[in-house]
């Protein structure tokens, strides 16, 4: 049986580079501080944790003075560092430098013509990037997920659509096609597409890596929304795909005349989980045949 790692799932950059911050910052003496998950997945959350990563909320925020705190790479809005510079907390920025450039083309936007121009953002309200997206205009930024969220927009008005980094393409094509069909004729209506392409260009290949292996395991966080959605591109072409968070879930009857084993995951998913779900299965299998593994 062959048992392969997706070479292309795993971290993108900005998690990689969040995550290395952290490293670097709890090498020192001082305790250093999460604003959040630093990325969905429970079991790298808790590896740091062990290493001495405190994860707090924003209302924890409010009653420290004089500590270190990372900012993910999802990004904050304006207010966290207002907070922060109140608080005499030293920041460590780990901001996505994607969502850093979406963050500034978007106040750019707001602070040009914040009366007359409608903000609109293709995403996932609460989401902690897109929180950090309209915090840039006041809070004044219509998300929307769906189509049918587009009836709060007013389409006798200028309308900005920009997107989540990491929302789909064709999603973010639809949003477009409905505003161009109801918008009022006159109207400035201008889309950009700020969808990270190192996200988005991963579902087609993971299509095809489902799609070449008998058996495939999913590896993500409960936490992550892209994880549900490449989980599910994944198993549109191969039913035999199973989501799990760690080698704890991997079921042995999956396996049932299977010749090769494929596992994949999500942005938030570290190497070093992959590789255990792997070397789970290799166990499970290794007194049934012959196996290889990549």
């Amino acid at each position: 049986m062959l048992i392969e790692i997706d070479s292309r799932s795993g971290f993108c950059h900005g998690v990689v580079s969040a995550i290395a911050k952290a490293e670097e910052e709890l090498g020192g003496s001082a305790p250093l501080y999460c604003l959040g998950d630093i990325v969905h997945n429970s079991d790298e959350v808790e590896r740091l944790e062990r290493r001495g990563l405190k994860t707090i909320t924003h209302s924890d925020l409010e009653h420290l003075r004089g500590v270190k705190v990372l900012l993910r790479a999802h990004g904050e809005p304006p207010s966290t560092y207002a907070s922060a510079a109140e608080r005499g907390i030293d920041i460590i920025d780990a901001t996505c430098p994607v969502v850093l450039k979406l963050q500034q083309r978007i106040k750019h936007t707001f602070d040009t013509a914040p009366d007359t121009t409608q903000i609109v953002i293709y995403g996932k309200p609460g989401h902690a990037e897109v929180n950090g997206l309209v915090g840039q205009t006041g809070g004044k930024a219509i998300v929307v997920q769906h189509k049918a969220d587009l009836d709060r927009v007013d389409f006798s008005r200028d309308i900005e659509l920009y997107s989540q980094t990491t929302k789909s393409l064709e999603g973010f094509r639809e949003i477009i096609d409905e505003i161009n069909r109801r918008r009022s004729p006159g109207i400035t209506f201008n889309s950009y597409d700020t969808i990270c392409r190192q996200v988005a260009n991963r579902v087609d290949h993971l299509r095809e890596f489902a799609a070449s292996h008998c058996v495939v395991l999913f590896v993500s966080g409960a936490k992550s929304s892209n994880g549900r959605v490449l989980y599910g591109k994944c198993r549109e072409v191969n039913p035999r795909t199973h989501l799990i968070s760690n080698a704890t879930e991997v079921d042995p009857d999956w396996f049932s005349n299977a010749a090769s084993v494929g596992v994949c995951g999500a942005t938030s998913t570290p190497r070093w989980l992959m590789e255990q779900v792997r070397d789970k299965v290799k166990t499970l299998i290794e007194n049934s045949g012959n196996h290889e593994t990549k």
